[in-house]
Order: C-alpha cells, then sequence, then structure tokens
C-alpha cells in the first residue's frame, strides 16, 4: 500500500509538471517504464521532466513534455510509440532509452527528419549512418576501452574475467571492444563467461569459472539484476576479486531487496555519482528524491543533461515552437557540431562530432558503506 502511494503520488506531481507549459517546443522521451529495466526508463522520465520545469522557468526556451511513452525495451513497442508521439506533434526526442529500441526508432526518425538526443543508447549502431542522432552516454566501445585502460592505468589486476549477455547488444559490444584492449595493454582475460537472461536466478557456473580461472579482477558490462545474483553467489563461494561494471550497473543500490553489502568495493565506470557535493548535482539529487523518494542514476543524470543541451541548442539555432520539426532538425544539427559549442554539465563536460558520439571525460567510482565514492 505505501509502495501504490508512493507511485500515485509521483505520478500526480508528474502530471503537474507536464502541463505546466503549454503551446512549447514539444519534447518526449521513449523508454522502459514497465518490465526488467523499467528503473532506466523511470529515472530518464523523471528526470526529463524536472530539468524541463526548470528550463521553462529561466523565461527563455519554454518545452511542453509529452507524456513518456512505454517500450518496455523493445524495438516494436517503441517504434510504435514513437508514430503515436508524431501523431501528437512531437518536435524532438529525448531517447530513446535502451540502443536496440534506439536503433529501431533512430531510422524512423532518419527518414523523418527528427532530432533525436539519448540520454543513454549507448550502442555503437545508435548513430551509424544517421546524422540527426546523438548521444549524451558514452559508446559501447568507448565504454570497453576506457574500462580497459583504468584497469590498467592504476594497476587494478593483471589477471581479467569477464561475464557477459550474449543477448544483448550492449553487453556484446562493450565485451569486444573491452577484451580486445585489455589485450593491448598486457591485461590477461584468463576466463570468460556467458548467459543470456538477465533474470537468470543462479550464476554459479560463470562465478565457479572466474574463480578456478584465478582472476584478480571481474568485468561485468551488464545490467544490475544479474550483477546482483553474480555478487550473491560470489560472496556464497567464498570469491572476492574487485568487480568492475559499467553504466549498466549504476542503480543496484537502489533495487529492492538488494543486501547492499554484497556491493561493496565494486567499482563502476560512470560520469555521475549522485553523492557528489557539487552544486548543481547535489541540488538535481535533492530534488529528484524531494520528488520521487528515490536516488538517481546515471541514467536520470544523462536525461537531465540532454534537457538542458536542447534548450540551450534551441537558444544557439534560434528554435521556436512555431517550427516544423524538420526544420528544427537541420538548424539543431548545425548547432551541436559546430566547433564552438558544448555544454558542461553535471555528468561532464561534453562536445559531439559529426558522427553523434560524445567527447567528455570518464570517472570511477567505488561502492562503499551503500554509497558511490569518487575515485
Amino acid at each position: 500500500m505505501k509502495k501504490l502511494l508512493a507511485l500515485v503520488l509521483a505520478l500526480a506531481m508528474t502530471l503537474g509538471m507536464a502541463s505546466a507549459v503549454a503551446d512549447g517546443i514539444k519534447i518526449a522521451t521513449i523508454g522502459p517504464l514497465t518490465g526488467p529495466y523499467a528503473i532506466y526508463g523511470q529515472n530518464v522520465a523523471n528526470a526529463l521532466l524536472i530539468a524541463a520545469e526548470e528550463v521553462n522557468a529561466l523565461g527563455g526556451v519554454q518545452f511542453e513534455v509529452l507524456e513518456a511513452q512505454d517500450d518496455q525495451g523493445d524495438p516494436t513497442l517503441a517504434v510504435n510509440a514513437y508514430n503515436a508521439l508524431m501523431d501528437q506533434g512531437l518536435q524532438m526526442l529525448a531517447g530513446t532509452v535502451t540502443s536496440g529500441a534506439c536503433i529501431a526508432v533512430g531510422a524512423e526518425a532518419f527518414n523523418d527528419r527528427v532530432f533525436c538526443l539519448t540520454p543513454s543508447a549507448s550502442n555503437d549502431l545508435v548513430t551509424a549512418d544517421k546524422d540527426n542522432m546523438f548521444q549524451i552516454c558514452f559508446t559501447d566501445s568507448n565504454q570497453g576501452r576506457a574500462s580497459a585502460q583504468y584497469i590498467a592505468t592504476y594497476g587494478l589486476a593483471t589477471k581479467v574475467g569477464v561475464i557477459y549477455n550474449n543477448a544483448i547488444d550492449y553487453s556484446m559490444g562493450i565485451r569486444n571492444t573491452f577484451v580486445a584492449e585489455a589485450a593491448e595493454l598486457g591485461l590477461e582475460v584468463v576466463a570468460e563467461a556467458t548467459f543470456s537472461d538477465d533474470n537468470a536466478p543462479d550464476f554459479s557456473v560463470q562465478v565457479d569459472a572466474m574463480k578456478q580461472a584465478g582472476a584478480e579482477l571481474v568485468f561485468l558490462p551488464i545490467y544490475y539484476t544479474p550483477a546482483a545474483n553474480i555478487l550473491a553467489r560470489a560472496k556464497a563461494v567464498e570469491y572476492a576479486p574487485i568487480f568492475f561494471g559499467v553504466d549498466g550497473m549504476d542503480g543496484i543500490l537502489t533495487m529492492e531487496g538488494f543486501d547492499t553489502s554484497l556491493a561493496e568495493g565494486v567499482m563502476l565506470l560512470t560520469p555521475f555519482s549522485a553523492d557528489s557535493t557539487e552544486p548543481r548535482t547535489a541540488a538535481f539529487v535533492a530534488k529528484y528524491q524531494e520528488l520521487y523518494n528515490d536516488i538517481p542514476n546515471q541514467f536520470a543524470a544523462d536525461a537531465y543533461d540532454a534537457v538542458y543541451v536542447l534548450a540551450d541548442l534551441c537558444t544557439k539555432a534560434g528554435v521556436t515552437a512555431e517550427d516544423s520539426y524538420d526544420a528544427i532538425c537541420e538548424k539543431l544539427i548545425a548547432a551541436i557540431t559546430a566547433e564552438d559549442f558544448h555544454y558542461d554539465g553535471i555528468t561532464g563536460d561534453m562536445q559531439w562530432a559529426t558522427d553523434g558520439t560524445v567527447n567528455k571525460l570518464p570517472q570511477a567510482v567505488t561502492i562503499v558503506d551503500g554509497a558511490y565514492k569518487l575515485n
């Protein structure tokens, strides 16, 4: 009953925020609001509303936030959601959230000439052969390379293992570039293990393989649900390597029923820490907690920055709500790829290449006493 009441209150606040400005530039997001990846889509949708309300309060660019669409992480549902938003007058898309869905929607948006800035779709194919799709997050290849470089630079281990999901492009893409970069840097990949179901209840085979191979560090390019089970299995067999994850593991500390002590010492490569004392970050986290009674993850931070980037771009390009979506698209492409454009947000100082990828510095955090600590 308490959980239901919290959801009702959050929905009421969301609807109030969404209706605050009418006839502004119509933006929206598409993502998993239900299902196993719902935490990602919900964080993006929540943060989008917070940032849009703040932007509107500044009195310049005004956004009208259309209702977030639930695709459950499914590409077909995502395309249907995109079409529904287009029927509602969508002018630019802050999404989609997951890579497979974003690739499918991206093809439609490219043909329609709708500008897209995805907070979190990290697969390298998201922006491939499209001039209208840009990322706030690192690509999978960049995450894999940066993780291997961080491990080698700080001497975290020489013998590493990898557990990845062979049914998800996100996990496969990061794994591939990590293994290639590790070889270049002299890191020995002593074991690899795969799975194909994020809800798999037991990872005994995978964890035991890491332990038997003597992996000093286990790289986890996966989402937080299987990561939680892997950590539980490791504790059960008294195996305590360094576990090193990427952005998909962000959110593990707020996972319902998860024993956060299992994550003690886990490292994540991420551009955002909810425990940061940086003023803008702290203000965003406080507002998010006040509205949704939860701690925002990296997906929320990326979405928050995405809205401010869109606002800056609209100001720079002279975009108004009266412009057609295709005219807006061309204006924003020129603005975001200009050499003098950058945005310094809560996830870092960002610039964009013409291929849609973002350039910003990654950072690592370690989980200490159930909280992120910047390294």
